[in-house]
């Protein structure tokens, strides 16, 4: 039996999906501080390896983990992750590169660049073999991939996290970790445009909380002041964002403020897509934001497609949140049969 794992390795969570002969077997995501030491990488590979059938399987590495401030810059940790993995995970271990391929330790140095954050390019390249025209628009617990695909193929006038940035294909704004302070200057409430606290406050998980948007198992993060995650909870730390106590107002009240955060949001990742939106193109949305990606399909008045459709395989929401990593695998074995 030919086993494959995929892994992505972000800075505050792990996924890993196991692949066998192809069929997925097992996902799973979990919380890994890894600003905090590389060894809460060791211990959240370990948990996973403890629980998968890892036997003689191939290993599909992705990541994002080395944007961490535990790392000087992007290089190191792209350099001090793949060590970890491959030790961890042993010669099968492959590195995945935008644009090259995969590669196996020996290689990660000179492939550094091209190794770090580029688990967007592993979905894209992965649905460019099903679609040829259509933006794919992955909406995580920090950031937004914008990725156009174009005649088949990813399109990547830029690659780097930079590069991303300044052309709005990379946005940090994201359903889970992003501070409320990042939407706006200023908030609509009470019929009015009032200021923002520059505080971290209150998360974009607080506004999904009360919106009911997020799901239990996408709410890994701690919160802004290390308390509970009950709706109440969520509508205290809000209310601090405009000058408020929660008791000011009714939790009604609170529930429209987040659904104006919502808008916001939807606002923001709309107006960086309709850059790359062609007119024969469709949107496809993943991760755990993918109710705004929908929302935005519907206000540019473009079909959406589901990566289940395109792939014509049952894609449950925990699969959807950890694309990239059942994206790894999926290329890894694909390389696999080829050969």
């Amino acid at each position: 039996m030919f086993r494959t794992i995929g892994w992505d390795i972000g800075g505050a969570h792990l996924k890993a999906v196991l692949l066998e002969d192809g069929k997925v077997v097992r996902v799973t995501q979990i919380s890994c501080e890894l600003w905090r030491g590389l060894d809460k990488l060791e211990a959240a590979i370990n948990k996973v390896l403890a629980t998968f059938d890892a036997k003689d399987a191939r290993h599909a590495v992705t990541m994002t983990g080395e944007l961490v401030d535990l790392f000087m810059n992007r290089r190191e940790g792209v350099l001090a992750i793949s060590t970890l993995a491959s030790h961890l995970l042993g010669k099968q271990a492959q590195f995945y590169t935008a644009g090259d391929g995969f590669i196996g330790i020996e290689g990660v140095f000179t492939h550094a660049e091209r190794i770090a954050s580029a688990n967007w390019h592993a979905s894209a390249s992965l649905l460019a073999k099903y679609v040829k025209n259509a933006l794919f628009v992955d909406v995580g617990s920090t950031t937004t991939d914008i990725v156009p695909i174009v005649d088949g193929k990813v399109k990547l006038d830029a690659s780097s996290d930079a590069q991303r940035m300044a052309n709005d294909t990379l946005i940090y704004t994201g359903v889970v970790r992003t501070p409320v302070m990042a939407l706006a200057q200023k908030l609509p409430f009470d019929g009015a445009k009032t200021n923002v606290a520059a505080e971290y406050f209150a998360t974009m998980a607080d506004v999904y909380r009360l919106t009911g948007n997020l799901l239990p198992k996408n709410d890994m993060t701690e919160t802004a002041d290390g308390k509970g995650k009950t709706v109440l909870e969520s509508a205290r730390r809000l209310a601090r964002m405009v000058g408020h106590d929660v008791e000011n107002r009714s939790l009604e009240a609170w529930i429209t403020l987040a659904e104006a955060c919502k808008n916001l949001q939807i606002a923001q990742i709309k107006m960086a897509a309709s850059k790359h939106l062609l007119p024969s193109m469709s949107i496809m949305g993943a991760g755990a934001g993918v109710f705004l990606v929908n929302a935005v399909a519907d206000q540019l008045r473009v079909s959406s497609l589901t990566i289940a459709d395109v792939l014509k395989m049952d894609l449950n929401d925990e699969l959807s949140l950890c694309f990239p990593a059942y994206a790894v695998a999926r290329l890894a074995w694909l390389e696999g049969v080829s050969k």
